[in-house]
């Protein structure tokens, strides 16, 4: 769900939530890209300190996949009983991938069963504690039923799977300032997210707030080059440094995007880089 928050301290206003995407099971042998070096801090070592190590992930047999592929083809058609069904047969009979069990998570979170969903997700890092998405959705879930600090566990065990999952990063850094008040780890969140995204707005005023907050110095951006018409006008004037927050911090929502290693269905249009806390 998506929501607007004029403030930290303010209720988030509740939106329309966004049709959540079906996972897709990893690929045989996708590996991930080493991620970007960052720079060491005391937050960043506390994220790091509490999540254990990444687990490899499983190979995937051609029938799990074809089996898989049609609950998926079910979820498309809107035929959520047939992919319920899909899905949990799948994840009876391929019990090492957590996929299936996220996607029934994802139905049963929809369907407004959050417990449900929380016991569906723990199988799902039970079996493969690898899957940063499975980590990810869980945590998601335990913020919408009000376990902040489970939340945050889940997060970082989501980043430890997989420090390129950058969805995780977004949600640790929104439940850590709007949630747990600890605007250091959220800091440490965010500038991690910005650097795998290179999202700029509204990110960039929410650190710039952060900082602000923490009494660090600003971020020093550079001079916007000359235009080359030499009109002054067509270069918009940069935003002061250390400024607040443009735009209003956005409120979690659960993310529905896989890890690097996996792969999206067609057809199915949110991005992983608006996934909220």
């Amino acid at each position: 769900m998506l929501a607007a928050l004029a403030g930290c301290s303010s209720k988030p206003a509740r939106t329309a939530p966004r049709a959540a995407q079906p996972l897709a099971l990893p690929e045989q042998h996708a590996t991930a890209p080493p991620p970007p070096s960052v720079p060491a801090s005391a937050a960043t070592a506390a994220v790091r300190a509490t999540a254990p190590a990444a687990a490899a992930r499983p190979q995937v047999p051609p029938a799990a996949r074809a089996d898989f592929e049609r609950a998926v083809n079910y979820l498309r058609a809107g035929n959520t009983l047939e992919a319920e069904l899909g899905f949990k047969q799948v994840a009876l009979q391929y019990p090492q991938f957590a996929a299936p069990l996220v996607n029934l998570a994802i139905l049963q979170r929809k369907a407004d069963h959050l417990d449900q969903a929380e016991e569906t997700l723990k199988s799902a890092v039970a079996h493969e504690p690898g899957s940063a998405v499975a980590w990810s959705e869980l945590g998601a879930t335990q913020r919408m039923r009000g376990q902040f600090k489970d939340a945050a566990s889940s997060y970082e065990q989501a980043v430890a799977a997989d420090a390129h999952y950058a969805p995780a990063w977004r949600n640790l850094g929104v439940l850590s300032d709007l949630y747990l008040g600890d605007p250091a780890r959220a800091l440490t969140a965010f500038e991690q997210y910005q650097r795998l995204t290179g999202e700029d707005k509204p990110v960039s005023g929410w650190i710039a707030e952060l900082r602000q907050r923490l009494g660090m110095p600003p971020v020093k951006r550079p001079a916007p080059a000359a235009p080359a018409s030499g009109n002054s006008g067509d270069t918009a004037p940069a935003p002061a440094p250390g400024a607040p927050a443009s735009q209003p911090r956005a409120a979690p929502e659960p993310p529905s995007q896989p890890a690097p290693g996996d792969s999206v269905a067609s057809g199915t249009g949110s991005s992983a880089s608006r996934a909220g806390g």
